[in-house]
């Protein structure tokens, strides 16, 4: 989401729509106010104790977060600078919703996961005593938003099936990825970058270490492997997240001991978003096997650097993956079926070049200029008509 927002508010500044973005200070030595680039500011705004906060405890800060953004803001009437609110995320949406009718413009809503989409695939995930009911205050919010962008078909059709949301005003506008820093490369050069082996098979994992990614499912089709490829290795890039974040850390790691696979499950920290590249280069295959995936920025990312991906059969993964031309897509959770195609892909030098080539061509479709000028089009249509009444 992070990328999200910076990467599209970059490419809405320079398609002269000027962009401020307030985010709550986590640290008091934080500027108030640092210009990205020209036309794109962001606001460091105090709510809470300026120090990270555990994602479940956000809640208790937002109305504080809202009145900051309004006191930044210091303005009404005609003196009012913008034109909308665009709010990612459900907690942002609370601010955001509150934010709307103070200032009385327009309420876009992204939300990039939702609550009713997890409790389906993964209710583990969901907290049932939380503090605040996260469904519903996604509905509600929809239903003050007087747009709700969804990153793809498949994320439309479940915010009108779960939240009963009016489809009029839901617009698919898809995430892009930066071209310039995603792209091919030489992976014997990218794996000698990264201090792996040049002449073993390589899969990739890429994502937050919590159930819903599914980073088990990676290490047992590594697993899976041995018998044809006991030289295969995974690189696991991404930290632990969410209330069972560290438990699940814990638990790929025992998990790693009890198949054996020590030396050949390589961990590494999050990283830089733009030096992620080098990873995809320098793999042979990239698993995403989410339970849910509204998008799937990481099988876009790869596909971008010509590399196979491997992946779920759910959400957004379902438009990002050509089955059988840019990579595969598998009906389950089911390590054996990653595995089959995995073995597949590495056995057959040319069906991998073939949907590597097609992965490239694919990934060309999104971009964030195309992002951006999608959602000018989206502020100019709701700046000349009337506000949605909450329902």
């Amino acid at each position: 989401m992070n990328v999200y927002v910076r990467e599209l508010s970059s490419a809405l500044a320079r398609a002269g729509v000027e962009c401020d973005v307030f985010t709550r200070a986590s640290s008091d030595v934080l500027p108030a106010v640092v210009t990205v680039e020209p036309g794109f500011r962001v606001h460091h705004v105090t709510a809470g104790p300026p120090a990270p906060m555990a994602k479940e405890a956000l809640p208790r800060v937002v109305d504080e977060f809202a009145d900051g953004v309004l006191k930044v803001l210091d303005c009404t009437g005609a003196d009012l600078p913008y034109d909308a609110v665009h709010a990612n995320y459900w907690l942002s949406g609370m601010a955001g919703h509150h934010i709307k009718h103070q200032l009385d413009i327009p309420l876009v809503s992204t939300f990039h996961t939702l609550d009713r989409v997890k409790a389906e695939s993964s209710p583990e995930e969901v907290e049932a005593d939380s503090a605040v009911r996260r469904a519903e205050e996604e509905a509600r919010i929809i239903r003050c938003s007087d747009t709700v962008l969804a990153s793809c078909s498949v994320e439309a059709e479940q915010i009108t099936d779960l939240y009963q949301a009016d489809p009029s005003r839901i617009r698919i506008v898809a995430p892009g990825v930066d071209h310039a820093f995603f792209g091919p490369g030489h992976r014997p050069q990218a794996r000698r970058a990264l201090g792996l082996p040049a002449d073993s098979p390589l899969l990739l994992f890429v994502g937050r270490i919590q159930p819903l990614k599914g980073v088990d499912v990676a290490v047992e089709t590594l697993a899976a492997l041995t018998d044809s490829h006991p030289d295969a290795r995974l690189a696991v890039v991404g930290g632990p997240s969410g209330p069972r974040g560290a438990d699940e850390v814990a638990r790929t790691a025992s998990l790693v001991h009890e198949l054996g696979l020590e030396g050949r499950v390589v961990c590494v920290p999050p990283r830089p978003h733009e030096l992620l590249s080098t990873y995809y280069r320098a793999a042979d295959v990239c698993l995403v096997p989410s339970r849910s995936e509204s998008f799937g920025l990481v099988a876009l990312e790869a596909a971008a650097c010509g590399t196979p991906v491997v992946a779920s059969d759910v959400g957004g993964l379902r438009t990002l993956v050509d089955h059988g031309r840019t990579g595969y897509l598998v009906d389950r959770s089911d390590p054996a079926a990653f595995a089959a195609w995995v073995r597949q892909i590495l056995a057959e030098p040319l069906l991998a070049q073939r949907l590597s080539t097609g992965s490239v061509l694919r990934s060309r479709r999104y971009t964030w200029a195309r992002a951006a000028h999608l959602l000018r089009e989206i502020y100019e249509d709701l700046t000349a008509g009337r506000l949605v009444e909450c329902s």
